[in-house]
């Protein structure tokens, strides 16, 4: 632990810091569970098994608020697999990872399945958000190259408007880890690592699908960098061709899960005579006969989406239980959840501007055509460097999509969860705005305004060297902006906390 300090302080600091924020997370959802009473959400509640134990009792007063709204179908899901049909819109890896851990857990205490899966939860959504602020930092430092930007990006992260569900039993932290992770592969050249984590990601979200992007402007832009220095055509030509056929493989491997989860919901849902191998409770029954909801293997009417062409039970779920399609959000009653989206639509959005703005050029070649400066090797690093160009449009894409597409108030934790822009872009704001923060060196701001605080050579070795922690303590002399990020942060993370571990409505 001592080396790993002296070599990388910035990486210790973020670890320690997520799980310190992880661990306060865990005891403040506890306690407002405690104080404040749950609210009766039309919300997927499956009956329990018998009367809970002392134990699980204790386990459920502590860590209950883990399990609400879509966390119910992820510890359904793990306990007793694939039952309904509408579970199917949660994809395996994370439920996999759940149950695998739940099994391992050494515990002399007699404890229901649910409450090993609630502790395991905690455990594993604690250890994988640690890692993504990890992967965050290192993917920081190949993209943006100004390392205190993404040592303040990283530990920002810990702090996300989505911490909620960074905590809770969603699959959110796993996504995280390994689409960050993915991303800092492929910045480092290791394509095919990279595809094999992005191919997990996919198994976690179905957003994972819309990562193969990166894998497609990766093989282009080496195409690209081959066409500018003017190789010989035969040379040009083959190099080509292997960039095609390694995107061609790349993809379909990012794909394959999903496609893989989609034959095994058919053979499910859609073959006649599919054992389930478990005898299904009554109380189940009764409670899929009074939703509505349909149970493998229970003879009845084949589902409709088993008849079409392409049948993907993800997008009929979608449609058919949530109401999901272009627009269908926009209603006069919507607008307390549009309210809710505001912020991260905004910031957002301002981000996906000042690049664009800051960059014209480089965003009309699509970041393809290298200028004179980075030939040089003297290209504008940080947020508005040429690097970010892809996770922009990233970002903006899955802004537009949500928007346009989704139940908007979840904008916040898929953005929050899939994209690196929001860190990065709310740290290159409080770095240009923010006197506290200036400094020296490679992280200095566009104004160039001198240093207030300590320098970055001293990051790690004690609290007031961690930059968020810093302007949290001398809150009352921090910019507005620096207020109204912070604010956005740190009230969406608490409400979060409140509100969702009660089955109050959230993002």
């Amino acid at each position: 632990m001592e080396r790993w300090s002296r070599a990388d302080p910035q990486l210790r600091e973020v670890v320690w810091f997520a799980l310190r924020c992880r661990a306060l997370a865990l005891l403040l959802q506890a306690v407002f569970n405690l104080l404040v009473p749950d609210h009766a959400a039309d919300a997927f509640s499956p009956p329990r098994p018998g009367p809970p134990g002392p134990w699980d009792a204790l386990v459920e007063r502590l860590l209950g608020g883990l399990g609400r709204w879509d966390a119910e179908h992820f510890l359904f899901i793990a306990e007793r697999g694939y039952l309904l049909e509408h579970n199917c819109a949660f994809l395996p890896l994370f439920p996999l990872g759940l149950r695998l851990l739940a099994g391992l857990l050494p515990c002399p205490l007699q404890l229901q399945q649910r409450s090993r899966l609630l502790l395991a939860a905690a455990l594993l959504n604690a250890l994988l958000s640690a890692l993504a602020a990890a992967a965050l930092l290192g993917l920081g430092r190949a993209v943006l190259r100004r390392p205190r930007q993404a040592f303040l990006a990283a530990l920002l992260f810990s702090l996300s408007p989505a911490g909620i569900f960074m905590a809770a039993a969603y699959s959110e932290s796993a996504f995280a880890v390994l689409a960050f992770s993915a991303m800092w592969q492929l910045e480092k050249g290791h394509g095919w690592r990279s595809g094999l984590l992005f191919a997990l990601a996919a198994a976690a979200r179905a957003n994972g699908l819309v990562n193969a992007g990166f894998v497609l402007y990766w093989c282009g832009k080496r195409l690209a960098l081959q066409l500018q220095r003017g190789a010989a055509f035969p040379v040009l030509w083959k190099r080509a061709l292997g960039l095609a056929s390694s995107a061609a493989l790349l993809c379909a491997l990012i794909f394959l899960p999903f496609v893989v989860f989609q034959y095994y919901a058919y053979v499910r849902f859609c073959e006649p005579g599919a054992g389930l191998g478990q005898a299904v409770p009554e109380p189940l029954l009764q409670l899929a006969r009074d939703k509505g909801y349909r149970v493998a293997g229970v003879a009845g009417d084949k589902p409709p989406w088993c008849s079409q062409r392409f049948p993907l039970v993800y997008s009929y779920i979608q449609d058919t239980y949530w109401n999901v399609g272009f627009l269908r959000y926009f209603e006069l009653r919507q607008i307390p959840n549009f309210l809710l989206a505001l912020p991260v639509t905004l910031l957002s959005s301002w981000a996906a501007w000042t690049y664009v703005s800051t960059n014209p050029r480089h965003c009309l070649t699509l970041g393809l055509e290298r200028s004179k400066s980075e030939e040089r090797g003297k290209a504008r690093d940080g947020f508005c460097g040429p690097a970010a160009f892809v996770y922009v449009v990233h970002s903006t894409a899955l802004l537009a999509f949500g928007f346009c597409c989704m139940h908007v108030q979840v904008l916040t934790r898929f953005l929050g969860s899939s994209s690196p822009i929001l860190y990065w872009f709310a740290a290159h704001l409080l770095q240009e705005h923010e006197p506290l923060l200036w400094s020296t060196g490679a992280d200095k701001p566009a104004s160039g305004k001198a240093l207030l605080g300590k320098s970055p050579s001293s990051c790690g070795k004690g609290t007031s060297d961690n930059p968020v922690v810093r302007l949290l303590l001398n809150w009352r002399s921090i910019t507005p902006l620096s207020k109204s990020i912070l604010g956005f942060f740190l009230g969406y993370w608490l409400l979060g906390l409140i509100l969702h571990c009660n089955f109050l409505p959230w993002t």
